[in-house]
């Protein structure tokens, strides 16, 4: 099952990374990062409701399911909405790079709270994978890229409300169905987001040419790859959830290459192979049998 498990993290991530070449394109059009944020989220929760009432009978809600779900809504809307601010502030390179230093936030919180244990392969894993992440996006380049206070502020945030879902989802999943959990935390992220986006311009996206892209970033982006995360996360533990969903960034960059002739650099490359390798080698790596110690009667 742990295999599955990351099987379907994975696939969540590459629907992830398409979804981010899909809100780039958007972005450069002119829609607003908000706005881009609530539609990918909205359309999302009416992929998510309807799961959740075509399986009435089998859902279970609970406080704990709710408070659980509550942070993972709030996690997913910080990500969403702070990512693509950073993009819009320090650019696509410094933004990618800050958000996936979630690793290390996941691993603290998760040995903070004896969820997992700290290990040097853990930390050489989250090492590897952002140095790959590094040659991938350029931000070693300083020259090459616009970083400020605020774009940096804004992908650390970013980073931070993604390791705030990853355990709101694995927490809440433990409790109910997936489709509870998704339907509840989709409800808050469009709560969240409906508060500061811009309502004038949500209105005009239904009436522009563009409508499918965010129709297709809302199935991608949200519906199909949260359901396939949130069953798969249920097998994973944070961390390795974590530091597999870094094929993102992989796929976003294939993407761009494939779809708008993107060039990309022998670094780039090097990188690229560097979190395939790391993730692929976490993922056939079976986790070490803890020894059981028994009560030897004296």
């Amino acid at each position: 099952m742990r295999s599955l498990g990351v099987s379907l993290v994975i696939l969540g991530a590459i629907c992830w990374g398409v979804s981010g070449g899909i809100a780039d394109s958007l972005m450069a059009k002119g829609w607003d990062p908000i706005v881009i944020a609530l539609y990918r989220g909205a359309v999302g929760f009416v992929c998510f409701l309807a799961w959740f009432l075509f399986r009435f009978k089998q859902n279970r809600i609970s406080w704990n399911l709710c408070i659980w779900s509550l942070l993972a809504g709030v996690g997913v809307a910080g990500n969403f909405a702070f990512y693509f601010l950073a993009i819009k502030a320090s650019g696509v390179a410094v933004a990618a790079t800050l958000m996936y230093t979630a690793p290390v936030f996941v691993l603290i919180i998760a040995f903070l709270l004896r969820m997992e244990r700290s290990t040097w392969f853990k930390w050489g894993c989250i090492l590897f994978v952002l140095l790959g992440i590094l040659m991938l996006t350029g931000a070693y380049n300083t020259g090459a890229v616009s970083v400020g206070l605020t774009g940096v502020g804004l992908g650390l945030a970013a980073g931070l409300s993604y390791a705030l879902f990853i355990f709101g989802f694995k927490n809440a999943s433990s409790i109910g169905k997936p489709q509870t959990t998704l339907t509840i935390a989709f409800f808050v992220f469009c709560l969240l987001l409906s508060l500061l986006a811009d309502f004038g311009e949500v209105g005009r996206v239904m009436k522009s040419g563009d409508l499918w892209l965010f129709m297709l970033l809302g199935v991608l982006g949200a519906g199909i790859s949260f359901i396939v995360y949130v069953i798969g996360i249920q097998w994973t533990a944070p961390t390795t959830a974590s530091m597999v969903a870094m094929v993102e960034p992989v796929t976003a960059s294939l993407f761009g290459f494939l779809v708008f002739r993107d060039q990309l650099t022998l670094i780039q490359l090097l990188g690229m192979a560097l979190i395939l390798v790391t993730v692929i080698f976490l993922s056939v790596k079976k986790p070490v049998p803890q020894p059981i110690h028994t009560h030897q009667p004296s």
